[in-house]
């Protein structure tokens, strides 16, 4: 007999990965998604309870085992407190969390003291290789320039990218020489030793593209990630909602997920 899936509860429900999520699972027998959180008018394609409020669907709904959601800033932060207060496994993928007035991450590390939270700025596997490899990368370049450059679709809102902060992130816990973030350059700026290039595109309907170049002693690698379409976050998303469902209360990385 084979185990009951894991019964989500997606919020964001019309947007961009609100749509991927729900189809996602759809595809799937070891989700179920049996609610959906919508504030913005649109049709919710689940057979599913739909609402405006995640507090009455979870007071309604029964067995809830996790909530997925990519929304914006202040809906985690009250999504991730309400989560807790109904002890249901809170799952995110929203950017831009940093230097917040409704101090998402704060909400993040409060719901982790009663529930398993997981936030993630990229579910797609091969980011999570990817960020093992910048690691790898910077920690045997020494003293080499470094360069992370990311493209993405001309309606996303934050820029940088979540992805492109975590790999620059890694780059910096790798070398802790690189002090100076550069957001783009004009005019006349000779490069320092101190400093990391960040640097954003937006165009067209770029799903996500990565790269971080490092650059000295008369060589240059590259390591890059392009995702195909959102389907692969989607996936990784719900992975990691079944994955982290049962586990105790805490903050989780989906890297670590993946090597259960």
């Amino acid at each position: 007999m084979s185990a009951s899936p894991t019964r989500i509860v997606v919020t964001g429900a019309t947007g961009r990965m609100g749509e991927e999520l729900i189809d996602a699972a759809g595809d799937r027998s070891d989700v179920l998604v049996t609610a959906a959180v919508s504030r913005t008018p649109g049709s919710v394609t689940a057979e599913a309870a739909v609402g405006t409020h995640l507090a009455a669907i979870l007071a309604d709904e029964d067995d809830v085992d996790a909530v997925v959601d990519f929304t914006a800033p202040e809906a985690t932060a009250e999504y991730a407190e309400i989560a807790a207060e109904h002890g249901v496994a809170f799952v995110t993928g929203t950017t831009g969390l940093e230097d917040h007035d409704a101090d998402p991450l704060g909400a993040l590390d409060a719901a982790s003291e009663s529930i398993p939270v997981l936030h993630a700025s990229n579910f797609s596997r091969g980011i999570a290789a990817l960020r093992g490899a910048v690691r790898e990368a910077a920690a045997s370049l020494p003293g080499y320039d470094v360069e992370v450059t990311e493209t993405h679709h001309n309606g996303k809102r934050d820029a940088p990218s979540g992805t492109a902060l975590t790999l620059v992130e890694d780059v910096e816990a790798e070398r802790p020489d690189l002090t100076d973030r550069q957001y783009g350059r004009e005019g006349e700026q000779p490069r320092e030793t101190d400093e990391i290039g960040v640097h954003a595109r937006r165009a067209g309907d770029v799903t996500g593209e990565h790269e971080v170049l490092f650059a000295g002693n008369r060589e240059t690698v590259s390591l890059s990630h392009s995702a195909g379409d959102r389907g692969v976050f989607a996936e990784g998303a719900l992975d990691a909602a079944v994955a982290v469902a049962d586990r105790e209360p805490g903050r989780y990385e989906f890297a670590e997920l993946l090597q259960d």
